[in-house]
């Protein structure tokens, strides 16, 4: 979940229970809730409960089958592939909003992707 919270940085961060710190994804049992979050604005202020499950677990990715009280599915598919300069991180969502439109969900979701992997290239990134 550090790696999470990184790139979800600045603007939101995801607590983890005492029992799943220091879990890696081929320790979560596939198929079971592995733990509830709350996630929080700013680091700071509460505004979802955010219910992770895998479904699956790849050598280089996986499959995540979630819910939270504000997103009735939240399905997060990554996928890590080696390249000649480094890897390509590619994430597939499918979301279902419980409350607001799809047409507003949808461009927040976009944006705080596109941090995600701006925050990713700034971590791994050579330097020379």
């Amino acid at each position: 979940m550090d790696g999470v919270n990184y790139e979800l940085g600045p603007w939101v961060r995801m607590t983890v229970p005492r029992e799943a710190r220091g879990k890696r994804l081929a320790d979560v049992e596939v198929g079971r809730e592995a733990f509830a979050s709350v996630l929080l604005l700013f680091g700071v202020v509460p505004f979802d409960r955010h219910h992770l499950t895998l479904e699956r677990v790849l050598e280089r990715g996986f499959d995540e089958e979630s819910w939270s009280w504000l997103q009735r599915r939240w399905r997060h598919e990554r996928r890590v592939e080696p390249t000649e300069d480094g890897c390509v991180v590619t994430d597939r969502l499918t979301v279902a909003p419980r409350l607001a439109p799809a047409a507003v969900v949808e461009p927040v979701v976009r944006w705080l992707f596109e941090r995600r992997h701006r925050n990713l290239r700034s971590r791994f990134e050579a330097r020379e």
